[in-house]
């Protein structure tokens, strides 16, 4: 559990950085072998792109991998359809959730295609989707395509 502590404290880094410069604090990580070889949050806003969410930026920051199934990602959020669908397609084996209590993600669907989910329940993650849900609901809801 101190391993998933770690990289989901470096997701919420990301997350942290997002919401101060006017985004969605979705962060997340990718990790190999005990190693963070990709990093991103959710960039939407700060780059009018409609796919840049938190766990496309850290894919796209990873760079071309010849495989994805000895790799896991962490994100702050559970991951919406989009990002769902990138991990299946990649074979990520197992995604680490920072929390599902604002936005229950797509849990399910992962899980039905053999990909392993933990979700950590963090109070920091909850915590911050939970505020910026409250201070800014246009953009959460345009974010989700409400």
């Amino acid at each position: 559990m101190d391993t998933h502590a770690e990289f989901i404290a470096a997701a919420y880094d990301e997350a942290l950085a997002s919401y101060r410069a006017g985004g969605l604090p979705i962060g997340s990580v990718l990790v190999r072998s005990g190693a963070i070889i990709g990093r991103g949050h959710n960039q939407r806003v700060q780059k009018s792109d409609p796919i840049a969410h938190g766990e496309m930026d850290c894919l796209r920051n990873a760079g071309r991998q010849r495989s994805y199934r000895d790799t896991v990602i962490y994100t702050t959020l559970s991951p919406c359809m989009m990002c769902t669908g990138t991990i299946i397609q990649f074979k990520i084996p197992t995604v680490v959730i920072g929390e599902s209590v604002n936005f229950p993600g797509n849990k399910d669907l992962l899980q039905s295609r053999g990909v392993t989910v933990v979700d950590l329940a963090d109070p920091r993650c909850i915590d911050l989707m939970a505020r910026f849900i409250r201070e800014k609901p246009q953009l959460w809801n345009e974010d989700i395509a409400e």
